[in-house]
This record gives C-alpha cells, sequence and structure tokens, in this order.
C-alpha cells in the first residue's frame, strides 16, 4: 500500500483522492431494470429466488431457487450474470450476493434491489455495500416501524466513493482474496463439525468403539444413579444472572435480551458452580425436548428455579466432559419424550418434573473409557475453535481493509494487485 504523490480534495463525503469522484448509485448501476411485465405463461419456467434464501449471519444470500411455472405477482425482476441482489426488508436488511455463476431466466421477488453496473465494476460494487459508509446512509432510509424495509427507488440515492476503473478493479481483487480465505475456512469449519456429529453419534452411543475398549460392557444406570439435584439457593446474592440458550450455552441474561429479565430479589435463585449442569425445559429449534448444558466460562451463575439443576455425585468415578457431549447429542430425548407429559407444554415448558427427570435411563461405557471418548469429542472442538479464531481474524483483517482503501486513505500499487492476500 502507498499513500505516495496522492494529492486529496474535499467532498460530501469527506477528504478524498483528487481522481475520485462521489456518485449516486443510480450514476453507476441500473436498479431494477429489467422485467417480465407480467409474463405468466405456463410454458415458461423460471427459478425464483425469495427471502427465505438469505443467509443473514454472514449478510450472504445463497441462491437456492424454487421452480415455478407462473410468475408470482410479486416476482418481476430478471436477474443476470453479474448483478448484485439486495434484501431490502426485514428480517434480512442489508443482505446481499454478486452473482458470479451462469444462470439463465432467476426471477427476484420484490424483497430485492437488483443492481446492474454500468459505469463501474461490479465487484467494487459490491464490495462497497459492505462499507460502513452504505451502513450509515442505508439505516437513513429506512421506512416503517414493525416493518422496517428500504424502498428500491431510494437504493438509486446512495452515495458512494468511486477511483478510476482499474484502482476499483485492484481493490476488489484484494477484498475478494479476504473472501476466498473467509470462505475456505468456514467450508472446513462445516466439514469438522459434520466429522464431530459423526463421532458423536457413534463414540457416545458404542456403536463404534475406541481402540482397546473393544470388549468392554456398557452399562445402563439412571440419572439418578450418577447425578444428584442441586438446589443452592444465591443467599450471596451473586449478580451473573444467566439463562441457558440452546444454540450458546450459559450466556448472560443482560447479552441474550438486551436487559434484565430477572426480579431484583435473586436470593431464592438457583446458584449453580462451574462444571455443574441445568436442564432448560424450554423447547426451541434443534432441541424438541429442551436443552441440558454445562457451566463453562463462569465461576458460579444465577438461574432460574425452572431449571433443574444437577452435578456428578463422584467427579473421580466418571467424566464431565463425556456427560457436556452426551447431552449436547441429545441423547436424552428418547427418555424425555416418555416423561413429558402430553398437554404439558405450557408457556413454551415441557411438564418434566424433577423426579422424572432423575429416573430416566442411560446406557454409557467405563469412566476410562468415558475420558477416552471425551478426549477425541474435545479435540475436534478445539479444531473447530480454532478456526473459527482463523475466521474472525480473516473477517477482521478485512475491515479493516476495507475502512482504508474504500475512503482512499491508503491506495494500491495497481501492478502489485496479484501479490497481495491474506496475513496468516
Amino acid at each position: 500500500m502507498s499513500n505516495n504523490n496522492t494529492t486529496y480534495k474535499y467532498s460530501p463525503l469527506g477528504k478524498i483522492p483528487s481522481e475520485w469522484e462521489v456518485k449516486h448509485f443510480e450514476d453507476v448501476a441500473d436498479i431494477d431494470k429489467e422485467s417480465l411485465n407480467g409474463t405468466t405463461s405456463k410454458d415458461y419456467k423460471f427459478e425464483y429466488i425469495s427471502l427465505s434464501d438469505v443467509d443473514s449471519d454472514d449478510l450472504k444470500i445463497e441462491t437456492t431457487k424454487q421452480i415455478f411455472t407462473n410468475a408470482p405477482s410479486r416476482a418481476r425482476r430478471i436477474v443476470k450474470n453479474g448483478d448484485i441482489l439486495m434484501a431490502t426488508v426485514r428480517p434480512n436488511l442489508q443482505g446481499f450476493s454478486l452473482i458470479r455463476d451462469n444462470i439463465k431466466d432467476l426471477i427476484a421477488s420484490t424483497g430485492f434491489a437488483v443492481i446492474t453496473a454500468k459505469k463501474c465494476s461490479n465487484e467494487f460494487l459490491y464490495q462497497y455495500l459492505f462499507s460502513s459508509g452504505i451502513s450509515r446512509q442505508f439505516y437513513q432510509l429506512l421506512v416503517g416501524s414493525n416493518y422496517p424495509a428500504i424502498n428500491s427507488s431510494d437504493v438509486r440515492k446512495l452515495k458512494l466513493l468511486l477511483p478510476p476503473l482499474p484502482e476499483q478493479k485492484t481493490i476488489a481483487h484484494l477484498l475478494f482474496t479476504w473472501d476466498e480465505a473467509i470462505s475456505k475456512t468456514q467450508s472446513l469449519i462445516a466439514q469438522k463439525e459434520l466429522q464431530k456429529k459423526w463421532f458423536m453419534h457413534n463414540l457416545l452411543t458404542g456403536k463404534k468403539r475406541m481402540k482397546g475398549f473393544e470388549k468392554e460392557k456398557w452399562i445402563e444406570t439412571s440419572m439418578g444413579n450418577l447425578f444428584e439435584r442441586v438446589t443452592r439457593k444465591n443467599i450471596e446474592q451473586n449478580t451473573n444472572v444467566v439463562t441457558i440458550s440452546a444454540q450458546r450455552g450459559f450466556v448472560k441474561q443482560t447479552d441474550f435480551f438486551n436487559k434484565i429479565i430477572a426480579s431484583e430479589l435473586v436470593d431464592n435463585y438457583f446458584l449453580v458452580e462451574k462444571g455443574e449442569f441445568c436442564y432448560n425445559k424450554s423447547y426451541s429449534n434443534g432441541y424438541p425436548w429442551g436443552a441440558t448444558k454445562r457451566l463453562n466460562d463462569f465461576e458460579k451463575a444465577v438461574v432460574t428455579t425452572l431449571y433443574i439443576c444437577f452435578c456428578l455425585k463422584n467427579s473421580q468415578s466418571n467424566s464431565g466432559d463425556f456427560f457436556e457431549h452426551y447431552f449436547e447429542a441429545n441423547l436424552l430425548n428418547k427418555g424425555l419424550t416418555k416423561i413429558a407429559h402430553e398437554g404439558g407444554r405450557a408457556h413454551g415448558l415441557l411438564n418434566v418434573t424433577p423426579s422424572d427427570f432423575f429416573s430416566l435411563k442411560i446406557t454409557i461405557p467405563n469412566p476410562v473409557e468415558q475420558t477416552a471418548v471425551a478426549h477425541v469429542l474435545k479435540a475436534a472442538d478445539k479444531e473447530i475453535q480454532l478456526l473459527k479464531i482463523k475466521t474472525k481474524k480473516f473477517k477482521e483483517q478485512k475491515k479493516g481493509l476495507m475502512q482504508v482503501l474504500l475512503t482512499g486513505e491508503k491506495r494500491l500499487r495497481i501492478q502489485n494487485m496479484n501479490d497481495n492476500g491474506p496475513i496468516q
């Protein structure tokens, strides 16, 4: 990167390189230009992308499509190779996708703006959409309170900083290098997570045995033989009030709900300690019979008495790490289906009593094999976590690059565009 020989000028978007320009989107791109014009012929088949195809976590639109023989009334815009899709309504506001594959007869619903670059690099324009400058403008144009959205016509009003075309391509090339590194790492995470699921499904049920344990028999026992209930009251007035998320585990209420929902007096709540478990009887996606989690991130935490809290009777004879994975694999579900009384799902809670919970039967290996299985699964978790840290690092690097490259604060030597890559 270099700023040698760069002169600057002042613009409505601040100080910019003298050869850069401030443009509106309508100056450099067409918005929703091509439409079906009411085509509904039964002989006309096309692929249709709707808002359900948006991955809101990454603000990327996956073009998973539905096949229709007639155009839905809400589908009128033709999408072509090189176009940019922008989600314009909740819950996927500001989700984007650059169509880089050869496609034919792809139609977008009215939940999208279809952006076709005409006087700039479409790849540069796509990358610019993720900039902080666009985010600030985007939310100034939102309309509606219950269902906020941005009108496609307002997309035309968005301003951007536009360098000369060779520099646009150089900047886009570098940023896509980071995108590729992020994508490859995320793909590897997905592979590792599938591998871990295979390990869990087989090693935690005895379908596959650890080497050296093939002849060891597993025993059937009850939860009550292994665990004892924790009903420790919060007499010390600990204020670390947490909730149990099926996806995230123990989370501070201030982080999960953006506020404290527990009562001001929490001395009647349960106080759990690190290494202990809690069963949340609420059902959620992927956890139809509730979720059991282990407290790992805090030394102590305060939870509602609606949870069934428990700990190992003898942590020397059984592996807490093994049971953490055992519960995460939802291996209690088969038993829970039998004790959750029919019609008991009141207010989102399953009707599971502590006595029924501790009567659940489970089949487990001896403590040594428990430890061996836990070691394999813990190693898999560590691999996944390291890859997630790497992904986060790449995203932070890209964010930093965007901040300086898309504002002209730092310039790239165009002839060196192929020498750049993610910092390892």
